[in-house]
């Protein structure tokens, strides 16, 4: 995995930091340079690379360390923890709970995964016995409720779509009502996704949004945008309550900062 890459220069970094004979301003510094060189050739923002280095040093005192008897320890724990905090928002992340009613929502850019993605979910949790069902509230790209119907047979999930119905708040709203009847433990609506970040699209998630009322918005976001990830991330954000981030195609040559940089953003 990509992200492999970046945390075997960072244990390189920080084991580099244990060899060193002194360990003093200009250690720390080179330590630092290795670590944030290694995030933005990752595709980290550039931004949340400063703050993090930034960070860092404020709470490294090296007139502290000076008397300190383990100073390796104190370098290294400050660097863990604000390396943790990039990707850690804080919250328990939500879970469905079997029993209940819980809808979820996928969004994301046309072309970055969310139907495959969303069959992908629904077959994990109808593994752990949960009574699962696939909605196919995108009316803009050819062929996505076929495809979604595809592979919902595929994995024998339920699903619902319309081949006349043109609104997707409607297909949504119907399909969502139509499996929590059926005492459905999770409900996952497949949305549209566009070639760009348009005012359509982000109109259309709040309008179903607003009508579904899901437990929880998954935003899907392709791993080889690089840099990109943090604008986008952000404009999603402002639109829908983006509670998780599924991220895509990262078998290729996607370098994963980006990943970082959307987690950070949705944080």
């Amino acid at each position: 995995m990509v992200l492999n890459e970046l945390g075997a220069r960072i244990n390189g970094a920080l084991q580099a930091l244990s060899k060193e004979p002194v360990i003093d301003e200009k250690a720390v510094d080179a330590l630092l340079r290795e670590i944030c060189g290694a995030l933005l050739e990752s595709d980290v923002n550039v931004q949340l690379v400063q703050k993090m280095r930034q960070n860092v040093k404020s709470r490294i005192n090296m007139d502290e360390l000076a008397s300190s008897t383990n100073k390796r320890k104190v370098i290294q724990t400050a660097v863990f923890e604000e390396l943790c905090s990039l990707v850690d928002p804080g919250v328990q992340p939500w879970t469905p709970q079997k029993g209940k009613q819980n809808v979820v929502m996928f969004v994301g850019l046309q072309g970055s995964g969310k139907t495959t993605s969303c069959t992908k979910l629904a077959t994990y949790y109808k593994r752990k016995g949960m009574k699962v069902g696939l909605v196919c509230a995108d009316t803009f790209r050819a062929g996505a409720f076929d495809q979604l119907k595809q592979n919902a047979a595929r994995a024998h999930i339920p699903y619902y779509g319309s081949y006349s119905e043109t609104d997707p708040v409607q297909i949504a709203l119907d399909g969502v009502a139509q499996f929590k009847k059926n005492k459905f433990d999770l409900i996952i609506v497949d949305t549209s996704g566009r070639h760009k970040q348009e005012a359509e699209l982000f109109e259309e998630m709040e309008q179903i949004a607003k009508a579904t009322k899901p437990n929880n918005t998954i935003f899907v976001m392709d791993g080889t945008i690089g840099q990109a990830a943090d604008a986008q991330a952000r404009a999603f954000k402002e639109s829908v309550d983006i509670g998780s981030i599924i991220i895509t195609k990262m078998d290729g040559h996607a370098k994963g900062g980006g990943a970082i940089s959307a987690v950070a953003a949705t944080g």
